[in-house]
């Protein structure tokens, strides 16, 4: 996959791709990461790249022809991405949507500043706006980041356990279970006897169930999405989960 990030600010960006995940998928070739300074693509010797807003107001407003510019640049090299501006009136972004930007082969990454953009850039350029949250930032590259970050360990071959995506929290509607490594003990807390007993289906059981309670405690309204076949749904009806989380989904309580 191709990542193509627009901002006025690159160096902000350069050393998270340079840890973890993010640069040995670079590394094996499973993603490229392009950084484009807007600047650069801006008409003025003074490369201005923001202007008062047209009415008034406060702040300033990234002007549309650098954001083009470096937009035609990309496309005319790479033709075909799919243009996110990085705004918090887009979409909330959830593991769904990284999901099916992880299908997709080059994502271009707009990074807003100040008010915002001009309009015209929204209107003409922009496929989709996505939002990481109901707050401000001060810009769009921790966002952008944390984009690339999510849809980069769902391409194949990128972590080095395929079932870590298929068991994450939010990939099938419940929270993850409760997680424990060594040592056996810890200042008077043990770790659970079942996961010593290396009886499998008892352990996927402890999973399912602490799983479950964990969302109804924190996030039940996931409980919508979750999905289960009829042994789990036994294994919940057994423990006196099934009730409790059929009131948040829609399934045959007997």
């Amino acid at each position: 996959m191709r990542f193509d990030i627009l901002t006025i600010f690159p160096q902000l960006l350069t050393s998270p791709l340079e840890e973890g995940i993010i640069r040995r998928a670079s590394a094996a070739g499973r993603i490229s990461v392009n950084i484009h300074n807007i600047r650069d693509f801006a008409l003025d010797k003074h490369a201005m790249t923001d202007d008062r807003p047209f009415g008034g107001g406060e702040g300033m407003v990234m002007k549309p022809e650098p954001i083009a510019g470096t937009l035609k640049f990309i496309e005319k090299e790479n033709p075909g991405g799919r243009v996110i501006f990085l705004s918090p009136q887009g979409d909330t972004y959830t593991q769904a949507t990284a999901e099916r930007l992880a299908a997709l082969e080059h994502l271009i990454l707009l990074c807003g500043r100040y008010e915002g953009v001009d309009e015209r850039i929204r209107e003409n350029y922009v496929d989709e706006e996505i939002s990481i949250g109901d707050f401000i930032l001060t810009g769009g590259e921790l966002a952008a980041m944390v984009l690339i970050d999510s849809v980069t360990r769902l391409l194949p071959g990128v972590l080095g356990c395929g079932d870590s995506v298929e068991n994450d929290t939010f990939s099938r509607g419940l929270l993850k279970n409760p997680q424990y490594t060594r040592p056996r003990d810890y200042e008077g807390h043990p770790v659970p006897e079942v996961l010593l007993s290396g009886d499998h289906a008892a352990i996927a059981e402890w999973r399912l169930i602490t799983s479950v309670r964990k969302t109804l405690e924190k996030r039940p309204e996931l409980l919508a999405q979750a999905e289960f076949n009829k042994n789990e749904l036994q294994i919940l009806k057994k423990n006196n989960l099934l009730e409790a989380v059929a009131k948040y989904k829609d399934i045959n309580r007997h």
